[in-house]
């Protein structure tokens, strides 16, 4: 059974070169460090199709969406937004929401969530739905922790996603977004009665749109990646004294298909220490003619050279099937500079997942400016398939991740791996 089918929005990723297809299960690989916290089992009020990674609260908690499952959309299931909570080594899951639970078939607060949770100081969430809403096109909501529940607000009636909180409280995403070309970069910001939606960058048909969220630095530039177009960029925002809106685009590398760079950019970038930038690309690099003839994907690093361009240099060429194929999720860096990311196929499992179950890696830097590649971990079915999403880190080191696929029913897993 393809868990994916389920999902009609076309704003879920496609399947990888090194196409996963989940044949059977088989017992688990795994090393004493990795630990499933929870396995969702069902479309019985639970949810299941993980997509995105987890938000961290300050207690130690998991925050996630599931693009199905919960008792919404007619028992069907639009999806839930959960919580784990640990306790004396126990994993407890509260379900905060489930969409598609108002307004029967149209679903007015929205269905299919996707992207991170965003935890706000107070410790509410904001998050999006890939649809419903009054016009069917997605809400941006809120959900706010009370005494016994928490409670759910549609803050806009538009789509909205793979956002960013600004330092003033405002929101910063891509408007449009699953479209592939004729995207936006749009902010949302709270006014007197309502969120007010201000257009930033349109892109062009020439162009393509983000496929992932946005990032800023220091000073309050944007930076993303286009999917089809391969465009790593810059937004900068209008000098104070002017009257426009729009920002400025600066484009800091392309990725041409086919020539031994990367491709297909579904993960987002991360700013190191020193100001460089790091992503990954799904396909490119070196061609497996087994998995994938277009190349099973690199990491790269962008160093700004003083003169607004940026050099590439690529750290990894993903092309061993027992190292993972075609990463998609945005990496993570730890605070000594080391590189944590996952792959949606290779790794292990191969009599399981046609194409691999996936893996879960780290990059470490070492003196002669090279990087040591690790495997942490190799997905064979039971443990979960098809990490397509970035991890994160506590402050011990431990790594949280999600499958969107795989479990022992089938619907995906949220992971720990302790150092």
């Amino acid at each position: 059974m393809r868990f994916t089918c389920l999902f009609s929005s076309h704003r879920f990723r496609p399947l990888t070169t090194a196409a996963i297809v989940l044949t059977l299960l088989g017992t688990a690989w795994a090393d004493p460090k990795f630990k499933v916290l929870h396995d969702f089992p069902s479309f019985s009020g639970d949810g299941g199709g993980l997509y995105d990674p987890l938000t961290l609260d300050s207690a130690g908690n998991l925050y996630g969406v599931t693009a199905g499952g919960g008792t919404g959309w007619n028992g069907v299931g639009g999806g839930i937004a959960f919580e784990l909570s640990p306790s004396r080594g126990k994993w407890t899951e509260t379900v905060l929401y489930n969409f598609c639970t108002q307004g029967g078939n149209k679903c007015t607060d929205g269905y299919h969530p996707f992207g991170p949770l965003i935890l706000g100081p107070a410790g509410n969430l904001y998050g999006a739905a890939a649809e419903g809403g009054s016009n069917g096109d997605g809400v941006f909501f809120e959900l706010t922790p009370g005494s016994e529940s928490w409670s759910y607000n549609v803050l806009y009636d538009n789509a909205f996603s793979y956002f960013v909180r600004g330092l003033t409280g405002d929101f910063y995403g891509l408007s449009g977004a699953g479209s592939y070309y004729n995207g936006a970069i749009a902010e949302l910001s709270p006014g007197s009665d309502d969120w007010v939606r201000t257009e930033l960058y349109s892109f062009t048909p020439q162009e393509s749109s983000p496929e992932n969220p946005l990032i800023f630095d220091r000073v309050g530039n944007l930076y993303g990646v286009t999917y089809y177009g391969g465009d790593v960029f810059k937004l900068s925002p209008p000098p104070s004294t002017s009257t426009a809106d729009e920002w400025n685009f600066h484009l800091l590398h392309h990725f041409p298909a086919f020539s031994g760079d990367g491709w297909d950019c579904y993960a987002g970038l991360v700013f190191d220490k020193a100001g460089n930038l790091y992503g990954a690309t799904q396909a490119g690099g070196t061609p497996n003619k087994t998995w994938c003839s277009g190349g099973c994907g690199i990491i790269y690093k962008l160093t700004p050279n003083g003169h607004g361009k940026w050099k590439e240099t690529i750290l990894h060429r993903f092309s061993k099937f027992e190292d993972g194929l075609d990463p998609m999720g945005t990496l993570t860096l730890d605070e000594q500079g080391n590189i944590y990311g996952t792959t949606v196929g290779g790794g292990g499992g191969a009599k399981v997942c046609l194409g691999g179950c996936g893996a879960v890696f780290k990059m470490t830097p070492t003196k002669s400016g090279k990087w040591t590649y690790t495997v942490l971990h190799r997905f064979s079915g039971n443990d979960g398939v098809g990490p397509q999403a970035g991890v994160i880190l506590d402050g011990k080191g431990n790594i949280y991740g999600t499958t969107y696929q795989g479990g022992s029913h089938y619907y995906g897993v949220v992971f720990e791996i302790t150092p």
